[in-house]
Parts: structure tokens; C-alpha cells; sequence
């Protein structure tokens, strides 16, 4: 007679992680419409499900409940970062870096720097210094590479660098025009542009048309003293004005987002940059546009989108399994808490309510009471 199996845990298998339900009176998961009396069911870093609270509360009743004010948002994700630290709220960053060491604990990418003026120089030095600190990183997946030069020769060997190891490629505009890095087959749908600068119809369309993702990030903010009453609270989206007549950052993105393009945001690697988040610049823009009367319908929601699924978009994390950018079963478990309420729920994001907590992973960080 076959002996009895006894039963228990499995020797050496990890017991599951537990259920935790982080509810509000508001839920934006961005992918879909916002939930009142919402619920975000988590098991450790990945979102189970996402809905009523009396749904998840009902289907959980072992669950812990994590009660929180204000509004569960989908966490945000700052597409082009050179702070050490982010801001509360922000969950994922493509940050620039000359040490991959320097950015590490968030998820994101960290995008090697290549400044090589010329092909010698890159050549002789840096090139070997970039694919030794591609190979020593333990996961490929979260380390691109920042095309910071504007040598053509170097920009077409960096994008074949790229393409060779399988990273992606972060380029700002004010270095390189999107025609220069077409023909150095920069661009394409591996690649996001840094942009501080407005674009002509033209820039638009090439970049929409090699489905590369653009996130807009403030200019270098002015020193001190150089402009009278200058704040930095000020600076998130200043430009000059254009031959055709809109010199409005606002009027720049509206055509952006009416055309086709996929917007992501940025804090840009400016001194200001860490005192900024991209729900910072989605709340200068939305401003700017009131400011010059233009109310396009959906504006507010598709800013909130570009907070957080543009930015995953711009690092290729919006698809699959743990991806970022929105909540739905199966996305890592990243959001951000706002005390924010009211009617029309992207509005009130956009008006700057303090962030109640950030949870990463499923870990809650930096809570207020």
C-alpha cells in the first residue's frame, strides 16, 4: 500500500506572498476609466486585480486592507531624469548617468552617457569604457545608452551598439535635429528624443513616423538674478517664439498630441530638475493653455496619461507582464497617492495636491500620515 503523502509546505518553496488591498475613494489606472471607491488588489509586486472596493473586498476577505484619502494614481514616470533623488509620486525614470551605479533602486533604465566629440575619441576611449559597463550590469534589460554627442559618425555607431546588445537610445533634440539622427538611423521605435525646443510640422511627422516617443522636458532654468521675479516653479516650460507664429510650449504640445504623437514627460538634468515631477510639467502645460484660452477636450486626461503610460511607452515597459505606466492585472505594482478629489479627477491632479505615498513594487514608501 503506497504510503500516505503528508502534507504541509513544499521544503525549500517560498510561501505566497500576501494579498493587500490599497483602496481609496478614487482609483486612476489610466488604461481605463477612473473607479470611485476603488481598490487596487496587490500580491507582492503585481497588481491581481483592479475595481470596486466591495468587489475586492468581498473576494479577499483575508486581505489586508491598506485605507488610503485621495486618489490612487498610476505611478509616474519621468522620461528623461538627472537627479539623484526623485520626487514623491514618480515609481520609474530613465535616468542619465556617467556610473550606472548612480541610479540604482528604481526601476527605469539607466542610459549610459556617450559624449564623444569626435570618432577618435570614441574610438580610443570611451566605446570600450561604454560596453564594459553594459556587460557588468546584472540586468541588460534596465541599462540604454544617451546619445550625447553630435558627431555623425559616433551617433551611427552608438545606434549600432544599440542594436547589437538590444538597449534602447536616449537623444536630446537641442544636440541633434531629428533629420541628422534619422540618417544616422538613431530614431525608430527603440529610441525616445529628449525635447526642450519646439518642432516644426516637418520634425513632428519624421518622428511620428519612426514611432519614436517624445518627452518634453523644461530648458535649462536661468541663473539666479537673470531674470527679475524669475522662480523655478516658473521655468517648466519656457521657449521662444516660432517663425509661424506659436510661441507657446502649450501650443507646441497640443500639436503633438492632435497629430499623432506619442508624448511622454520629463524633468529634464537641469539644478531644478529634482524639485520637479512630470505631474509638475503636465500642470505647467495645462496652465499655459488656459492661460492663452485654449481648452481642447481631453486635455487634462491625455497629460495624466503622458505622466505616466507616455513615460513607459518611452522606455518600452508598457507592455507584458510587470509593466508599468498603467493598472490592470498583471502591471508591477507601482502607483502614487495624491490628496487630491473633486469631480473631474485629471484636473484635480494637475493643480499640484501633495502626495500622500509612493508604493514601488508593491512596497510602500514615504507615507504621510
Amino acid at each position: 500500500m503506497p504510503s500516505a503523502k503528508r502534507a504541509g509546505p513544499t521544503l525549500g518553496r517560498r510561501a505566497p506572498a500576501p494579498v493587500v488591498i490599497h483602496s481609496a475613494p478614487l482609483v486612476l489606472p489610466v488604461c481605463v476609466d477612473p473607479v470611485r471607491d476603488g481598490a487596487v488588489v496587490t500580491r507582492g509586486d503585481r497588481v491581481l486585480r483592479v475595481g470596486s472596493r466591495t468587489e475586492a473586498l468581498s473576494s479577499y476577505p483575508a486581505a489586508r486592507e491598506v485605507r488610503w484619502r485621495g486618489m490612487i494614481v498610476a505611478g509616474l514616470i519621468d522620461a528623461r531624469s538627472g537627479a539623484s533623488l526623485s520626487p514623491p509620486g514618480v515609481t520609474a525614470r530613465a535616468g542619465v548617468v556617467s556610473d550606472l551605479a548612480d541610479l540604482a533602486g528604481l526601476p527605469g533604465i539607466s542610459y549610459v552617457e556617450v559624449t564623444s566629440g569626435s570618432e577618435e575619441e570614441w574610438e580610443d576611449d570611451e566605446r570600450d569604457a561604454v560596453i564594459t559597463a553594459i556587460r557588468e550590469v546584472d540586468r541588460p534589460c534596465a541599462v540604454g545608452i544617451a546619445a550625447h554627442t553630435r558627431d555623425p559618425q559616433v551617433l551611427e555607431d552608438v545606434a549600432v551598439l544599440a542594436r547589437t546588445f538590444g538597449l534602447r537610445l536616449l537623444v536630446d533634440l537641442d544636440r541633434n535635429s531629428p533629420a541628422a539622427l534619422d540618417e544616422a538611423r538613431v530614431l525608430g521605435p527603440l529610441c525616445h528624443v529628449a525635447c526642450a525646443r519646439p518642432l516644426d510640422p516637418g520634425e513632428r511627422k519624421l518622428l511620428r513616423l519612426r514611432r519614436t516617443v517624445v518627452a518634453l522636458c523644461p530648458p535649462e532654468p536661468p541663473k539666479a538674478g537673470d531674470v527679475p521675479g524669475y522662480s523655478p516653479a516658473d521655468d517648466v516650460l519656457v521657449s521662444s517664439p516660432r517663425d509661424d507664429g506659436a510661441a507657446s510650449p502649450a501650443g507646441d504640445v497640443l500639436a503633438l498630441l492632435d497629430e499623432g504623437n506619442v508624448l511622454a514627460l520629463g524633468t529634464g538634468g537641469g539644478a531644478a530638475a529634482g524639485a520637479r515631477s512630470p505631474l509638475s510639467v503636465a500642470g505647467a502645460i495645462r496652465r499655459q493653455a488656459r492661460e492663452l484660452g485654449l481648452r481642447p477636450r481631453g486635455l487634462d486626461r491625455r497629460l495624466v496619461e503622458a505622466a505616466t503610460l507616455g513615460g513607459a511607452r518611452a522606455l518600452g515597459m508598457d507592455r507584458g507582464k510587470g509593466r508599468i505606466g498603467t493598472l490592470a492585472p498583471g502591471a508591477r505594482a507601482d502607483f502614487a497617492v495624491f490628496d487630491a478629489r473633486g469631480r473631474y479627477p485629471y484636473a484635480a491632479l494637475l493643480v499640484g495636491p501633495p502626495c500622500l505615498g509612493t508604493v514601488v513594487g508593491g512596497v510602500v514608501t514615504g507615507r504621510q500620515a
